[in-house]
């Protein structure tokens, strides 16, 4: 055997050796979890024979408490770069099998190694979270490894998709990089994020409550908003990743890949899925499933502030945000959750050139004591700014009803839509027909023989004047009224004339939303 067959013996002999990561029993521990390793991960998600790794060979930097003595294969987190559907990514997944995941001042390096990569690349950035968190053994070092993790998520953010993958643990300061990226994905009974741990909660509060019902999967993608994808196994969260991936752009200078354009599927007729009496609740994602190519939306945060719908479909081939009022959940109020919910969205598509569309049927903003004190007028104000701050095209469809600050605050023409149309059964105003003709009319209906009769002789007064489309039209606050089955086609239009839309901002360092 030559010198040279011998060395690249050693070679292969050394990476089987980190590939075996924490040995045979913590593989089996974690597999026991029902959890792949770190490296069965990268290989399931990535395009086949695409994963490139780096820094493989690197060694933790611990020097006290007896780490001087201990061998971490590849300090505990796997980095690199690769495909999916065709596209660049780089990843980094953290091992638990090697002294649990732990971030040490290696371990961070590693990371903010392949984040530097993804920026100076122009790719998207893939986190796979499985940690204990900072390593003690190290102390500071540890903490400024995360901080210099979270200096990279905000450097990076609006430039390149970042995207984090919770498969285990993710614990204390850690979780402060998913918060920071813009997409989290969770798997049920296997993802677990929380600021303090329940030991901690009950030693300080003297609460007892699970792991899971702190913070698992589902209490992120239904109650808290952390997390924007819901799945109940790995595999099906690599299928979520991979299909996000083919419908977003590489970095902000460019547009996501434009595919074959097709038509929506036939069982979706538009032109009976909305009732023509307002009070009738349907599903709006039927509405976009029979506006988008092949009828396929992916649904971002599906679970949480379902009063809203937003997620992505194609509209011949393009790639197109779509926000819609959920008239399913009550009514498509907007209220402090969907109006935050909304406004990260729209800030997503505005910073990656996703074009707009925003299909409007709500009654407004729900009142309520509940929701004054939570701050709505706040968080109201988070989605005005969006939609006002955005530069993409941005198209509105009036399906039914547009009340009150509703109307302004769904993607109106004042907020500079590119475009507005309006079906002609919607209903545009201050507010609804019937407060409306109790205020105004309230002495006619008060003073009548029959004050039944009389309201509903206001109310239909008031619809005719004021709650119909036409006067909105009348003043150029809507472009056209439409036919219901005339929609893909005026939106596929706009999408075509506003594609090399160009409008310019002020000139100044940065807004100030109101976060």
């Amino acid at each position: 055997m030559s010198v040279e067959d011998e060395k690249v013996l050693e070679l292969q002999h050394r990476k089987e050796k980190i590939f075996y990561g924490g040995g045979a029993k913590a593989i089996e521990k974690q597999k026991a979890m029902g959890k792949l390793t770190a490296r069965e991960r990268i290989i399931a998600l990535l395009d086949e024979g695409s994963f490139h790794e780096y820094d493989i060979f690197v060694e933790h930097d611990g020097r006290d408490f007896g780490m001087q003595d201990k061998s971490l294969p590849g300090d505990g987190v796997i980095i690199g770069t690769g495909m999916i559907c065709g596209q660049p990514i780089a990843i980094f997944a953290q091992d638990f099998t090697v002294a649990g995941g732990s971030l040490g001042f290696m371990h961070a390096r590693k990371i903010t190694k392949i984040m530097d990569y993804a920026l100076n690349m122009r790719i998207p950035l893939i986190g796979i979270n499985d940690s204990g968190g900072a390593r003690i053994q190290e102390g500071v070092n540890a903490l400024a490894g995360y901080g210099e993790i979270f200096f990279r998520n905000t450097l990076s953010s609006g430039v390149i998709p970042q995207i984090s993958v919770i498969l285990g643990p993710c614990a204390g300061g850690a979780v402060y990089s998913p918060a920071l990226t813009d997409f989290v994905f969770v798997v049920e009974n296997i993802s677990k994020m929380f600021i303090t741990g329940p030991e901690v909660i009950k030693t300080v509060l003297g609460e007892e409550i699970s792991m899971e019902e702190l913070g698992g999967a589902r209490v992120h993608s239904e109650m808290t908003g952390n997390a924007h994808f819901f799945a109940t196994s790995e595999e099906e969260c690599f299928v979520q990743i991979r299909k996000l991936i083919s419908m977003i752009p590489m970095n902000n200078t460019t547009k996501a890949e434009k595919i074959a354009p097709a038509a929506p599927l036939p069982q979706y007729d538009i032109t009976s899925i909305v009732p023509n009496d307002p009070t009738v609740p349907y599903d709006v994602r039927d509405v976009i499933k029979a506006l988008v190519d092949e009828s396929e939306f992916l649904e971002v945060m599906e679970l949480f502030a379902a009063n809203i719908v937003v997620g992505f479909g194609r509209v011949a081939g393009e790639t197109v945000g779509f926000i819609a009022n959920q008239p399913l959940v009550m009514a498509g109020v907007l209220d402090c959750d969907s109006s935050d919910k909304a406004a990260r969205f729209i800030r997503f598509c505005d910073c990656f050139n996703i074009p707009i569309v925003t299909l409007e049927d709500l009654p407004g903003y729900l009142p309520g004591v509940d929701q004054e004190h939570a701050g709505v007028i706040r968080h109201g104000a988070k989605m005005l700014y969006a939609y006002s701050e955005a530069t993409v095209p941005s198209i509105t469809v009036v399906l039914r009803k547009a009340y009150g600050g509703g109307y302004i605050a769904m993607g109106s023409r004042h907020l500079r839509a590119d475009f507005v149309f309006a079906w002609p059964l919607a209903e545009i105003a201050v507010m609804g027909p019937e407060g409306a003709a109790n205020i105004i009319f309230k002495k006619d209906i008060v003073g009548a023989e029959n004050p039944a009769e009389m309201r509903k002789l206001k109310i239909q007064e008031y619809k005719e004047k004021f709650a119909n489309p036409y006067v909105a039209a009348a003043k150029g606050y809507i472009d056209s009224v439409i036919a219901p089955a005339e929609t893909r086609m005026f939106i596929e239009h706009a999408l075509k004339v506003s594609a090399h839309k160009n409008r310019s901002q002020p000139n100044k360092k940065h807004g100030n939303p109101p976060f």
